[in-house]
């Protein structure tokens, strides 16, 4: 029997970005079928770069929306900045360090046969399991699966569920849209079109259902629509925008002036840092138009020529505003068929992302802008909040357990954050920790807390992290430094700062290693 919605899902006046709100697991985690259906919506490379986190220019009613009705995680972070390991920590609920996967080279069920990741959880506890767009990344599980043991349907493949009067797209990793490089791949093939014409950006007026994103978006509103309420489902979509190129309809491009997008404010090492803890951004120069635009320097790293900042920021914002279109779609989808009263939905973006600031794009490092990453949990029988404590990705499995009523792994390095939603003043949570490894023979580990980030440097040789070989240390004040200009590890007015922050850390690191 379908249950009735109550409110109605509408920001009038915003119909451009949305109509509606507009193999085998161990028999002791299996019990009785909870009752609560779980959307679990991931996103590639988005900060939170949002309105309900404050950003003013950011065009997100969906995700705001979704924020007032749930639970925002105003300091949420990720275990590592780079989608395989993020996504592989929080989907196991365990560390980097425990999954052994800290880049994009290993296989997850070579190195991890018997984890048992939340949708296989979800599965051997009952409910009907589904899947499309990037969950894994895709270096971890290759092939159309994404991990055959976590879904009790096939899972489904983005590719057939283009817009059927919109040819998909094309060029280069079949990306773009543009005639242009349509043509283009006909006539002088895909290695001239990768070599010259795979752009960072593309604007072109199509409909949503031509990109990825929007292909994403029908298929998980197919699967809502076919849906029997005989068994409970939760359904895993992730959206793969924004991540680089940034290419998104024309309509949201038109919702942001060029001239108005803000560049970093800070575009240089900061001062007193080791310059490994810096990255060359080199997954942006893979693309034809950037080298021509961009320098380097020991002191501002990579130098964007300002109008290409803008347009690579304009496309960011786009991209943002796409996928908050495409959320607010599925969402839509779970009102009309008289289920969101009954569905606990969980939003992740895998990481940050930097814009310029420190001189850095992309992600890989452990600085704010690359390891703050947005979380947002609703269900619909806990009232709405915001939890200003930090949290980690590691806590979403136990989390999401506790929320439908399952049993979890006995080993998961998170805590469930349900108490914190229901009383947010109760959340007793000290920190969150990421880390980033640095030229094959250095591991970095960045402590979190509510004012402070304080990061060790330790020799990291055959994978293996010898803390007590401290190579450099960095603390930075969010409060009086939020553009981490200084390294204050070293200054006397932060003394007893840094003794409280190395006290965690020790603390962290006794419980890593037990």
């Amino acid at each position: 029997m379908k249950q009735t919605t109550k409110c109605k899902w509408i920001l009038p006046g915003l119909a451009l970005l949305a109509p509606s709100i507009q193999g085998s697991v161990s028999a002791q985690i299996t019990t009785k079928v909870p009752k609560k259906n779980v959307l679990f919506i991931a996103i590639d490379d988005m900060k939170p770069l949002l309105g309900c986190y404050g950003d003013p220019i950011a065009k997100t009613p969906n995700m705001d929306k979704l924020a007032s009705k749930g639970t925002l995680f105003t300091l949420a972070y990720c275990q590592q900045a780079v989608s395989g390991p993020t996504r592989a920590s929080l989907l196991t609920g365990l560390r980097p360090d425990h999954t052994k996967m800290w880049d994009m080279t290993e296989r997850f069920r070579a190195v991890n046969p018997d984890k048992v990741i939340i949708p296989q959880n979800f599965r051997a506890n009952g409910y009907e399991t589904a899947g499309i767009g990037k969950i894994f990344d895709q270096s971890h599980v290759p092939g159309k699966t994404n991990d055959v043991l976590s879904w009790s349907v096939p899972y489904m493949d983005q590719a057939d569920y283009f817009d059927k009067n919109v040819e998909p797209p094309t060029g280069y990793r079949g990306e773009y849209q543009s005639p242009e490089i349509r043509e283009t791949m006909k006539t002088k093939g895909e290695k001239y079109v990768q070599q010259n014409m795979f752009f960072a950006t593309e604007c072109v007026d199509v409909p949503d259902g031509a990109y990825k994103n929007g292909a994403i978006t029908n298929g998980a509103i197919q699967f809502i629509d076919r849906y029997k309420a005989d068994k409970p489902f939760f359904l895993a979509v992730g959206f793969q925008k924004p991540h680089l190129p940034f290419v998104a309809p024309k309509k949201y491009w038109d919702l942001y002036k060029r001239k108005e997008m803000p560049l970093a404010k800070f575009s240089q090492k900061a001062d007193g840092s080791p310059d490994f803890a810096y990255t060359n951004s080199g997954e942006l120069p893979q693309y034809s138009d950037i080298p021509a635009a961009v320098e380097f320097s020991d002191i501002r790293n990579m130098v964007m020529k300002d109008d290409k900042a803008r347009q690579l920021i304009h496309g960011y914002y786009a991209c943002v505003s796409y996928t908050d279109a495409q959320i607010g779609k599925v969402i839509a989808a779970l009102e009309k068929k008289g289920v969101l009263n009954n569905t606990i939905i969980v939003l992740w973006g895998d990481h940050g992302w930097h814009l310029g600031d420190h001189g850095l794009w992309c992600k890989h490092t452990n600085f704010e802008q690359a390891t703050h990453s947005p979380l947002i949990i609703f269900d619909p029988s806990i009232k709405s909040s915001k939890v200003n404590t930090p949290v980690e990705f590691v806590d979403i499995y136990p989390t999401l357990c506790e929320l439908a009523g399952i049993s979890k792994p006995e080993k998961l390095d998170g805590i469930s954050l349900v108490s914190g939603m229901k009383s947010p003043k109760t959340m007793t949570k000290k920190y969150a920790v990421s880390q980033y490894p640095r030229d094959e023979n250095k591991m970095g580990y960045s402590l979190r807390d509510g004012k402070y980030r304080y990061t060790i440097w330790v020799e990291w040789k055959n994978k293996v992290s010898s803390f007590d070989k401290i190579i450099a240390e960095e603390l930075y004040d969010y409060e009086k430094d939020p553009l981490e200009t200084v390294n204050q590890v070293n200054a006397k007015n932060y003394a007893t700062i840094a003794k409280t922050m190395k006290k965690y850390m020790a603390e962290y690191l006794q419980l890593q290693n037990k």
